[in-house]
């Protein structure tokens, strides 16, 4: 049985679950208050919400796993999007929530919204950042730069070199392996196949429910502001805010994300 008051508010705790015997990893930011399940997206993982958890703790305790192949989650030869849905029932199960609030950035949005479509009965409400539901229908992918990264490398400069200009935006999330190599905290093969399977026409899961959602857009994120206002006519009980962001809204405006989400959670 999982016990969902065991940590202090603020101290994550990194545990994990097996799938079939697939790893599935994630953090639990701690307390006592009324839990949130946090999806991250592509190229990312659970500790990309440690500010967030911050601030909104001690009201809410937030989980947040590494997807499917990232971070210290197990990869897997399955990146559909069901195979996501049923990593994020069998977390739900894990911890025993029969219903909870979820909240996802980019492929963790399109998740979130896609497993309330599946299972209304088991989310309360959706935080919905910067996830479309209509993309790639043109048949590109944006992580074709990704074809050409080096997955690992005997050390971490080696690791750092071969990524070239991508280095910066993962330097400082490499992974050491037990030979004492270093690798990405993803494949970047498997994450190109990922980003294939979340492309299509979404809009009839994201108006299957009607609790309540906040949209959170980036003024130069993915989303277009057409497509933004027709998700909140098209959808009862959606609320929409813009902030002044790219794509990653949590990072380049944290605090204002931050707040956004609060005042959304208060309203609950």
């Amino acid at each position: 049985m999982t016990d969902l008051t065991a940590t202090e508010p603020g101290t994550a705790i990194r545990s994990e679950l097996s799938i079939n015997g697939r790893r599935l990893s994630y953090l639990d930011f701690g307390g006592t208050g009324r839990p949130l399940v946090a999806l991250h997206g592509h190229l990312s993982e659970g500790a990309t919400f440690a500010h967030l958890a911050a601030s909104l703790g001690p009201e809410w305790r937030l989980i947040a796993p590494d997807q499917r192949g990232q971070g210290e989650s197990d990869r897997t030869p399955d990146y559909s999007r069901e195979g996501y849905l049923a990593d994020l029932a069998a977390l739900l199960d894990h911890l025993e929530l029969k219903e909870t609030i979820l909240l996802g950035h980019s492929l963790g949005a399109i998740n979130a919204y896609q497993f309330a479509a599946r299972h209304p009965e088991r989310v309360s409400a959706l935080v919905n950042v910067e996830g479309p539901v209509s993309l790639g229908l043109d048949g590109s992918n944006p992580f074709g730069f990704l074809k050409n990264l080096p997955y690992e490398a005997p050390t971490r400069e080696a690791l750092i070199e071969g990524l070239g200009p991508a280095a910066p935006f993962f330097a400082d999330r490499l992974r050491e392996n037990a030979d004492g190599s270093w690798r990405l905290p993803f494949h970047p093969q498997d994450m190109y196949r990922s980003e294939d399977q979340v492309h299509g026409d979404h809009w009839a899961d994201w108006t299957a429910t009607s609790c309540p959602a906040l949209l959170i857009r980036g003024t130069k994120g993915v989303i277009p502001a057409e497509q933004a206002a027709a998700m909140v006519d098209r959808r009862p009980g959606t609320v929409a805010i813009e902030l002044d962001a790219d794509h990653l809204v949590y990072t380049a405006a944290p605090d204002a994300f931050a707040t956004a989400v609060r005042d959304f959670l208060d309203t609950l």
